[in-house]
């Protein structure tokens, strides 16, 4: 059937958050398939706003999809010259590269090329979405280090209290002067934001280390290595979700 159709089923839930928890695209990814009529439930295109039930049968451009039960995600300490992407069309290795082939992960946000640290892989689309969406506020964590060294106070105020980059204000949420440079937390997400941030005020960023990620912690992971989030970790870290 080509109609559009409004479906909704008790103990149901929104289609862009099945498809997302099924590990097809981010939430908002899936909520543009649906406004572009890639979505069927049950052979009916759907509007944004429908919702399914446990026994609904969903297709994407004609695909079905399997839903999960359980996810997987992984903590990775992504070294630099790895970019943070699935697939990369100048052949650079990808994030994908340094974990299991599990079918749905996705990278949860990004990290620049020349950057490395903490970043999350996922094939659950509510911690991508918990993790990214600029409505959350999540905070990101950088052990930055500078050719000039420590950041002085007059710089650290500046930060503070926001400064001009290409694309608007960026604002840090706390700085703290360290050896060698400082220790910077963010809740924006634009692209290479603190290098951006720290050109501005006269500084050149050396070596840049995302540590943290909302609650969840880098630790001794080693560059290049991973491990397992257990459902466990993301509930210590106040992450939880139905099927995790």
């Amino acid at each position: 059937m080509s109609k559009r159709s409004k479906i909704g089923y008790v103990s149901s839930q929104r289609v862009q958050k099945v498809l997302a928890r099924a590990g097809v695209a981010s939430r908002r990814r899936c909520e543009q398939l649906i406004e572009q009529g890639e979505v069927k439930v049950n052979g009916i295109v759907i509007d944004l706003g429908a919702t399914v039930g446990i026994n609904d049968e969903i297709t994407v451009s004609g695909k079905p999809v399997l839903r999960r039960k359980t996810h997987i995600t992984y903590m990775i300490h992504k070294p630099v010259g790895v970019v943070s992407t699935v697939k990369d069309d100048k052949g650079r290795p990808t994030v994908m590269d340094l974990v299991p082939h599990v079918r749905g992960l996705h990278p949860v946000g990004r990290l620049d090329a020349d950057s490395e640290g903490l970043m999350i892989l996922s094939t659950d689309g509510d911690l991508t979405y918990t993790l990214t969406h600029p409505k959350h506020r999540t905070p990101k964590g950088y052990r930055v280090w500078t050719r000039e060294g420590s950041l002085s106070s007059n710089g650290r105020q500046k930060l503070l209290r926001g400064v001009k980059i290409d694309d608007g204000l960026a604002v840090a949420d706390e700085v703290k002067i360290l050896k060698g440079g400082c220790f910077i937390t963010i809740h924006q997400g634009r692209n290479r934001q603190i290098r951006k941030m720290l050109t501005v005020i006269g500084y050149t960023v050396s070596r840049l280390v995302r540590v943290r990620i909302g609650q969840l912690v880098l630790g001794k992971i080693g560059v290049g290595q991973f491990r397992i989030l257990q459902a466990d970790d993301l509930e210590a870290a106040g992450y939880t979700f139905e099927g995790s």
